[in-house]
């Protein structure tokens, strides 16, 4: 009975302690929140597209959301993101799609892919906003027609650093991005890919906007800010592209 007490004991505390790992926010009276959806999302690149249209076709028929993009560095070139909640989607109906024609025999680009899923850093008062909606109205904006999307990886001495530390750092970054957004030249898409990404990334970063050069000119900046020039161990590669189909919002 001793033996079986101490067992019952141990897996209530196990239970207990059995992490959360929902994503958190904060109400506007300052209550904590949480919310467990999230949108994933898959880049994934082609070449030698003989038939663009045919391309377009199969795609705006096929039902799922998502946007095709040319790739500027490659004139048979293009992309594919596609969005989705469920993970499943994408070794099912969207592996089905990719092995039909006419992506089936179109040049696979690995080195460009990238998977990730939206998160929330705690302090969002609209968490569906925040994971859901807002994603997606963003990466179908019809107006954000040019985009560039690459992994990121930061040095694992940043996960060392004081959340004070870190919070700076980030924070000084986050006002780049904040003060192009507001003058209307970028918006941005940051995902997450612990674990998801081959070749062990952090996150994946979309860039948008109405043209290229203020994308380029918000990169440039950020290189000054303290996360990039010392906490970043790698950047890319670099996906250029301008929007050929969008599905609809």
């Amino acid at each position: 009975m001793l033996i079986i007490s101490k067992i019952i004991v141990i897996m209530n505390d196990t239970e207990k302690n059995i992490p959360d790992i929902s994503e958190r926010g904060r109400a506007r009276d300052g209550s904590l929140i949480s919310f467990d959806r999230r949108l994933y999302f898959q880049f994934l690149a082609y070449g030698n597209v003989e038939n663009i249209d045919e391309v377009i076709n199969s795609f705006k028929n096929s039902g799922l959301e998502g946007v095709l993009y040319l790739d500027i560095n490659d004139p048979r070139g293009i992309g594919l993101l596609t969005i989705n909640e469920t993970p499943d989607f994408f070794i099912d109906e969207l592996r089905d799609f990719l092995n039909r024609e006419p992506f089936s025999r179109l040049q696979f680009k690995s080195e460009f892919t990238m998977l990730g899923r939206t998160y929330s850093l705690g302090y969002e008062n609209d968490l569906e906003k925040t994971l859901v909606s807002g994603p997606r109205s963003r990466i179908l904006d019809p107006e954000l027609k040019w985009a560039i999307w690459y992994p990121l990886r930061r040095v694992k001495s940043f996960e060392n650093l004081s959340v004070d530390e870190q919070r700076s750092i980030l924070g000084e970054h986050g006002k780049v991005g904040f003060q192009f957004g507001k003058a209307g030249f970028a918006k941005d898409i940051r995902l997450a890919c612990f674990g998801l990404d081959k070749n062990d990334n952090d996150f994946v970063i979309g860039v948008l906007g109405k043209d290229l050069y203020p994308l380029s000119a918000v990169i440039q900046r950020m290189r000054k800010t303290k996360q990039t020039s010392t906490y970043l161990e790698s950047l890319g590669p670099f996906f250029i592209g301008k929007v050929l189909f969008q599905s609809h919002v």
